[in-house]
């Protein structure tokens, strides 16, 4: 009884071994290597032109226009084109900067603890050969601070993370073609 014990042990392993790989290989099917719009990596130019500023929040044209093109870099799926002759061109304008409370101090419920800031984009992409627009949409990014003694200096210190949040959604819209 004891032999036919490992035998049958030694079977489901070895029946094991092939099942396993299976789950493997198709667990990965749906991956995919490089870009998701279908086009090769790099084949394309953008221009990003500087993002207006509607909201009462000041430099934050800056920090949006230079995460945007830290993260067109980052993504690869189009080359970054500073002379003027890109086949894309984005421009953006912030309409929305918006602080709201997220946590209160539990010694005085009055006093907010941490909030949780975001402001939204407008991002159109154009192509510059047919005057297509490729996308169109609000774009959004947040993110929260701990106020601490000086909120200015938290809030400024926060101010370049939302940017990144908003330009990591709106590359990723533009790369996956989800417009």
């Amino acid at each position: 009884m004891h032999k036919f014990n490992q035998i049958l042990l030694s079977a489901g392993r070895a029946a094991l071994w092939p099942v396993l790989s299976v789950l493997v290989f198709c667990g990965c099917a749906g991956y995919n290597l490089g870009p998701t719009n279908g086009r090769p990596a790099g084949s394309q130019s953008v221009q990003i032109n500087p993002f207006q500023n509607k909201t009462l929040e000041p430099r934050l044209s800056d920090y949006v226009s230079n995460a945007m093109r830290k993260r067109l870099q980052q993504d690869g799926s189009y080359k970054l084109d500073t002379h003027g002759d890109s086949d894309i061109i984005i421009n953006g304008v912030i309409t929305l900067f918006h602080r709201s409370e997220l946590s209160f101090d539990p010694n005085d419920t009055r006093t907010v603890r941490d909030y949780y800031l975001y402001m939204t984009a407008e991002v159109t992409a154009i192509e510059r050969s047919t005057g297509k627009v490729v996308m169109n949409r609000p774009v959004t990014g947040r993110t929260s601070i701990r106020v601490g003694p000086d909120m200015a200096s938290a809030e400024r210190q926060a101010v370049p993370l939302m940017a990144e949040d908003l330009a990591r959604n709106a590359v990723a819209a533009l790369a996956d073609g989800t417009w």
